[in-house]
């Protein structure tokens, strides 16, 4: 069995008497007022804007709320202060790297929890939005190949804020709540792979109106775009894209 040395996002592993850098996966439980609400397997670090980026997905925060981790930060916690929009007594999530709260979601939920976007007046050049996936910083992805990484942009093309995770649901769940933190509105948010329905529906309770990723998108992305009026745009690389929905804010 490899030695597995831990060095922050990446871990040195042994193979073929070589070394090697690969993702570090570890489960997080998110706690609201010290009760336990879910656990997600994460890549360690922006712990707080994850918890806070899932809650709101969720529909359970609307704002900034205060986050506790241990002193200990290999316990694998975190802590939100309460109280939750909504009960959710009944409820744990469990969520893996892999995909988000599995099962659990579907379009006419998003519609209750976000808002449609109408005439927000918000627009952006096609060329600028090609290029978005060139700008996204993945250090992480470079050192294992085994990062997804979201970025959050504004209409002129500058990054604001770019997170990498073995989940593509934390990454932008990271991204999420540091907006939130910063109580900055998410406005273009971009993907680094393939748009599944979980990040169209994270997108749009957000509040983002643009999210555009390097693949290909789901049916189910691209019908729950339609309904929350959202422009969703997919296989922006070298400078092409196709925009599925909501083409009326690319110019």
């Amino acid at each position: 069995m490899s030695a597995v040395r831990l060095r922050g996002m990446h871990a040195l592993v042994e193979h073929d008497g070589v070394e090697d850098a690969v993702a570090v996966e570890e489960p997080l439980e998110i706690r609201v007022d010290g009760e336990p609400l879910a656990v997600t397997m994460r890549t360690p670090g922006h712990d707080e804007e994850l918890a806070l980026g899932f809650l709101l997905g969720e529909g359970l925060i609307d704002g900034p709320r205060d986050v506790t981790l241990p002193e200990d930060l290999s316990a694998n916690t975190v802590d939100v202060q309460g109280p939750l929009l909504r009960d959710v007594s009944a409820r744990r999530f469990y969520t893996t790297s892999s995909c988000g709260v599995c099962g659990k979601g579907a379009a006419e939920e998003v519609k209750v929890l976000a808002e449609t976007f109408d005439d927000d007046g918000l627009g952006i050049e096609r060329e600028i939005l090609a290029s978005l996936p060139d700008l996204l910083i993945q250090p992480g992805f470079e050192k294992t190949g085994g990062l997804h990484a979201t970025g959050l942009f504004d209409a002129a093309g500058a990054l604001l804020v770019v997170r990498e995770d073995v989940g593509r649901h934390n990454a932008m769940d990271k991204v999420i709540g540091w907006a939130v933190r910063e109580r900055c509105a998410p406005r273009i948010l971009c993907v680094s792979g393939r748009l599944s329905f979980e990040l169209v529906q994270k997108a749009a309770v957000a509040g983002a109106p643009i999210l555009v990723g390097v693949g290909a998108p789901t049916s189910l992305a691209v019908q729950t775009a339609g309904v929350v009026g959202m422009t969703l745009a997919g296989f922006a690389r070298k400078g092409s894209v196709n925009v599925y929905t909501g083409g009326h804010r690319v110019r």
